[in-house]
This record gives C-alpha cells, sequence and structure tokens, in this order.
C-alpha cells in the first residue's frame, strides 16, 4: 500500500521524465505531440485530484494552510501556461520559449512539494500509512481521465 506522499512522487518522476523527453524534440513532430498530449492530460488530472484529495485537506489546518494556498496558485499559473503551450504552434521558437520557462517552473514547483510541503503535510494532514488519501487521489485522477476521453469523444463525433 503506497502512501499519498510515494504516489506523488512517483507522478512528479514520471512528469520529470515527460519534461526531458519533451525537451529533446523539435518542431511540430509526430512524438512531440504525443508526449505533449501525455504530459498536459496526466498533470491536469494530478492537479485537480492533488487539490482536492490533498490540499483540500490540508487547507483546513492551520499549518497546513498557508502552503497548501500557495501551491494550489502555483497549480493555477502553470496550467494558464500549459495552456498556452497547448494552443501554440509546436514548431515555433515561441513554443519553445515558453516550454522551458514551464519546465523550468514545473519542476521548481514539485521540488517544492517534495522538499518543503510533504514535511508540512505529513505533520497537518498526516502520514496516510494506511494508504487512504493515496487510494482517493488515484480514484480522482481516473475520473478526471475519464472526463477528457468523454470530451474527446464528443469532439470527434462533431
Amino acid at each position: 500500500m503506497t502512501t499519498i506522499y510515494e504516489t506523488l512522487k512517483q507522478d512528479h518522476d514520471k512528469h520529470r521524465e515527460l519534461l526531458k523527453k519533451l525537451s529533446e524534440t523539435s518542431g511540430d513532430t509526430e512524438e512531440r505531440r504525443s508526449l505533449w498530449k501525455q504530459f498536459f492530460y496526466d498533470v491536469g488530472g494530478h492537479a485537480a485530484a492533488e487539490e482536492e484529495t490533498f490540499y483540500g485537506p490540508m487547507i483546513e489546518t492551520e499549518s497546513g494552510q498557508p502552503h497548501a494556498r500557495h501551491s494550489v496558485a502555483e497549480h493555477h499559473e502553470l496550467d494558464e501556461l500549459m495552456q498556452e503551450l497547448d494552443e501554440m504552434d509546436m514548431s515555433s521558437p515561441g513554443w519553445l520559449t515558453r516550454f522551458k520557462k514551464l519546465r523550468h517552473d514545473y519542476e521548481h514547483h514539485i521540488d517544492e512539494e517534495e522538499q518543503d510541503i510533504f514535511p508540512c503535510a505529513k505533520e497537518s494532514i498526516g502520514e496516510d500509512k494506511n494508504g487512504k488519501i493515496a487510494a482517493e487521489f488515484k480514484k480522482r485522477k481516473a475520473k478526471e481521465r475519464e472526463l477528457v476521453d468523454e470530451k474527446a469523444e464528443a469532439a470527434l463525433e462533431e
């Protein structure tokens, strides 16, 4: 049984790897598009699930509230940057410039979560030794993925 901290770290490691692979691509290629979509949708689901199952309980505690609010605000900034990138021409120099900013900001965010937020969360919401929060996170993230898949199917039918 994995804890929420292990579960989030596994996602973060996957995101770091996708960012690394994306940085090694160039132009508007199938590889770049595929890696981007994987990153874009996984991070979106991750953030939604994290805000509900991890940061929601933290916000309810006096010691966790400032950290949770800070991280949720960063999620929104990163989401705006990701939306911008998703709408840009992947072969443009501007795409690569914005991607480099996203990579820097996202890696800073997840490093901060792992180094600063996790210790605070362990004190404010607990160790999650029974994996309950991790299970809620995984369920919520899967629900996000279903919503994305439903939207994609509806778009194809139009």
